[in-house]
């Protein structure tokens, strides 16, 4: 099986990726569908699923335009007013963009098992499931596979303090229920003495008597309590849930956490993510780590076993990538990501993730 239908963002870094692949394996390129060209017609995919193929679902993220659609989908379905659309690296609101996003999933499962001949890479509930974080924390863990401890949604900063209280916790993890690349993570830590420090990679705008959030590439530590709390209820406001703080290795001056490329329920690509702050995402300005130079014998067959086990719980995805903190012989995954192949340049076997994918998946749904 060589032909290949992927519903993305023409021209984007993805579809470059998949597209010079495919030119190195010596078959013809995918075609493209473009999410917003999708988003108005529907039908189109039935044209592009007119033979035999691999079908692809990429992120509609890469498009302003169809996340834009997804958005004002989600704000309908909500019965809220429509937003304008946001500026660039703006974080708003993200539970009515994952509202019409989810929507566009069901409406993709109900059109792809009326196309038989589609061979879908990544079902499309399994991608909503894992682009809920919370939801999809919860089915980790109702399928064995060890997690951070989940503490539930967080209303607001008020609410923030009395979960603190009542788990006598002083420090933890604070994420967007529906966010991605630690856009609104805030590491939260508290002393005794009532000191509090927020590090973020969000940044506040004040506009006209109301507060904007932007993703920033520039980690901040906030330690003004009223700053704290305003950044707090702001993300609360597109639901926000907090976890269990887990310390992660080190390795010099840095910590790590990996990401591990799952391609048909193995893992396959790894790399350690090397950063100071406590945010480790490549695109931070975080470096790359050898995971076999940095993982005793221990720690890597917890890694295997651990995304293997978490693999098995998204059984119809057969591209995943998974974040984990691996140390002393035993791993957690601190997320699972429908989109977690774009890793550039990353071998394994002396594939990319995308040479690998297309080898591995073609190969065996034939």
């Amino acid at each position: 099986m060589t032909a290949m239908v992927v519903l993305a963002t023409a021209g984007s870094k993805r579809v470059r990726l998949l597209q010079a692949a495919r030119a190195q394996l010596g078959i013809s390129p995918a075609r493209v569908l473009e999410w917003r060209d999708w988003l108005n017609l529907p039908s189109l995919l039935e044209q592009a699923l007119d033979q035999r193929c691999l079908f692809k679902i990429e992120p509609p993220g890469d498009d302003p335009a169809a996340h834009l659609h997804l958005l004002r989908d989600g704000c309908r379905l909500l019965d809220r007013p429509a937003p304008c659309a946001p500026e660039h690296g703006e974080l708003l609101a993200m539970d009515a963009w994952f509202a019409g996003f989810a929507n566009a999933m069901a409406r993709l499962l109900k059109q792809l098992a009326d196309l038989p001949g589609a061979s879908v890479v990544n079902a499309p509930d399994e991608i909503s499931l894992m682009t809920d974080k919370l939801v999809c924390q919860h089915h980790l863990h109702e399928h064995g596979v060890p997690t951070p401890a989940l503490l539930g949604r967080v209303t607001g900063y008020d609410h923030l303090q009395a979960l603190l209280a009542e788990h006598d916790l002083d420090r933890l993890y604070l994420k967007p229920r529906y966010g991605s690349s630690a856009s609104g993570v805030v590491a939260y830590r508290r002393n005794r003495a009532g000191r509090q420090q927020a590090t973020t990679s969000a940044r506040i705008v004040h506009a006209n008597g109301g507060i904007r959030l932007f993703n920033d590439k520039r980690i901040a530590r906030i330690e003004h309590a009223a700053d704290i709390a305003a950044l707090v209820d702001a993300l609360a406001a597109q639901e926000l849930y907090a976890e269990a703080w887990l310390d992660k290795p080190r390795c010099g001056d840095s910590h790590y956490d990996l990401r591990v490329v799952a391609i048909g329920g193995r893992p396959a690509h790894r790399v350690a993510r090397l950063g100071t702050q406590m945010m480790t995402n490549l695109h931070l300005d975080n470096r790359r780590g050898d995971a076999a130079t940095l993982l005793h014998a221990a720690d890597m067959a917890a890694l295997e076993a651990t995304v293997q086990q978490a693999a098995r719980a998204f059984s119809g995805s057969g591209v995943a990538g998974y974040d984990l903190v691996v140390r002393r012989g035993q791993a957690h995954v601190l997320e699972a990501n429908a989109f977690g192949d774009l890793l550039p340049g990353l071998l394994w076997q002396e594939r990319d993730t995308y040479a690998a994918q297309l080898q591995e998946l073609s190969s065996c749904r034939t």
